[in-house]
């Protein structure tokens, strides 16, 4: 169980009177819950939520070099990105494209230190319709160019045959289902916590909800194995492993890019990928992935 703090501590831990506390609930969105009547506030999602609203940052240190055959990707982890960047380095022996498993949050922060070249994203905003903006204009000084990479579908990996008999994510919140989870700052999370909330489950009471798996295919093996019921993820892992799925919603799938970056010979490489058949035939069966935008750019109401 995570720390929970009362209203009189969360208070002390951002340097504000309590009053101010609820307004800051109502109007700006800071994570809380009730129980028995009283708020108390998750310690992680307070610290998540300062991190979100931070505007003004130092100065990166250091400069991400001339581009010299080295592409470096950060952000949230696709099994179809994987299978891209493997083409990429098979087509293009003087280049190297490498990348980290950081989330989609954790690839803009990249972005934002000059750590990498592109951040993958799929963060959801608040409207439900629109996808990055919002997130990129918080953490980044610049608006930075936005390609998609695909449309997929998430939901929630299921055992085959459903054993369990979950339609929903209500279904969740039943006694004896066991779930694994994925990490802080990724847009799979950010969408199921968001989804658990509309439900009206609290996550905390679902045996598992702690256990954080840093890759979509490894939530599906955690379920394929039986050692969980569930899992919140994409279409994708289901169709690979056979396993049931619960669709929650369609989503944008974007690569992040530095505009002063966008013409480096290894990005324009790699995008120049999402428009060539080579590319397309990576799709397979095509479960849970639709590329009809893939390479274009992506502009903010779209």
């Amino acid at each position: 169980m995570q720390k929970l703090l009362s209203t009189k501590e969360v208070a002390r831990f951002l340097g504000v009177n309590e009053k101010m506390i609820y307004s800051l609930v109502s109007d700006k969105g800071l994570p809380a819950t009730k129980i028995t009547g009283k708020w108390v506030f998750p310690l992680h999602l307070v610290e998540q939520w300062v991190e979100a609203n931070t505007i003004n940052y130092p100065e990166p240190s250091a400069v991400l070099p001339p581009y010299h055959g080295l592409l470096i990707i950060a952000g949230s982890n696709d099994p179809l990105l994987d299978k891209t960047i493997s083409l990429f380095n098979s087509l293009y022996s003087d280049n190297v494209a490498v990348f980290g498993n950081m989330g989609s949050m954790g690839g803009l922060r990249a972005l934002r230190q000059n750590l990498c070249h592109m951040a993958s994203s799929h963060l959801l905003a608040d409207d439900e319709e629109e996808y990055n903006f919002d997130f990129a204009t918080k953490e980044l000084e610049k608006m930075p160019a936005v390609v998609n990479f695909c449309r997929r579908e998430q939901g929630i990996l299921v055992q085959k045959g459903n054993p369990k008999k979950i339609l929903s994510v209500g279904d969740l919140g039943k006694k004896g289902i066991r779930i694994v989870n994925r990490p802080l700052g990724t847009g799979t999370r950010l969408l199921f916590d968001r989804e658990l909330n509309s439900a009206g489950v609290n996550g905390e009471k679902i045996s598992g909800y702690q256990s954080e798996i840093s890759r979509h295919l490894d939530v599906g093996i955690e379920v394929l194995s039986g050692r969980v019921d569930a899992g919140p993820g994409i279409r994708a892992v289901a169709a690979l492993l056979g396993l049931d799925f619960i669709p929650l919603r369609w989503e944008r799938f974007d690569l992040l890019i530095p505009k002063e970056r966008f013409f480096d010979k290894g990005i324009q490489l790699f995008l120049g990928l999402l428009i060539e058949k080579s590319f397309r035939e990576l799709f397979e069966d095509g479960s849970g992935y639709e590329l009809n935008a893939s390479g274009k750019m992506v502009y903010p109401g779209s």
